[in-house]
């Protein structure tokens, strides 16, 4: 049994003597992860989008000499299987975050894009992104969303999912 005073924990072992121990202090987290997701105290998804960047420049450092010797095809297919589904993966918790967090996101997805069809960085990224048929970050935060919720509204997603939303029209009803 023991009990916690301040910094000291008085133990006993069974034996009816209790002693003073000194316990270090308390240490704090101010993040968890949680599904792979970083949530930091202030809910900023800064921490998350960090860890999701240094991951993703990683696997593109990683598979940039593989994706010389593959057909567009094959290098597409192969960033859209390390980069993109980092990204999308629970990118919907990113809407309303600020547009510098999304720059970020941005940068990566600007790096595998130019990684792909082999894009020098001092030529404009915009119609490389709709050769690929690749939305911006922020829009695919917002078509996920929007997706989501056409869904929701249309009966196409569980109970559970679909409980709490309704159109703002038929809330004043």
């Amino acid at each position: 049994m023991s009990y916690h005073s301040g910094f000291t924990a008085v133990t006993d072992d069974g034996s009816g003597s209790s002693a003073p121990v000194r316990l270090p202090p308390p240490t704090y987290q101010y993040s968890a992860r949680d599904l792979g997701v970083v949530i930091d105290s202030r809910l900023t998804m800064a921490d998350y989008i960090m860890s999701v960047c240094r991951s993703a420049y990683y696997h593109l450092r990683q598979i940039r000499h593989t994706v010389q010797s593959l057909t567009p095809d094959g290098s597409k297919t192969l960033v859209q299987a390390f980069i993109s589904g980092r990204m999308d993966y629970c990118n919907s918790l990113l809407y309303g975050m600020t547009d510098s967090l999304f720059l970020r996101l941005q940068s990566v997805q600007n790096a595998a894009a130019r990684l792909i069809t082999r894009t020098s960085r001092r030529e404009h990224i915009t119609h490389v992104l709709r050769e690929l048929h690749w939305l911006p970050v922020r829009r695919c935060v917002d078509f996920k969303l929007a997706t989501f919720m056409y869904k929701t509204l249309h009966g196409r997603v569980p109970r559970y999912l679909s409980g709490d939303c309704q159109l703002i029209s038929d809330a004043s009803r």
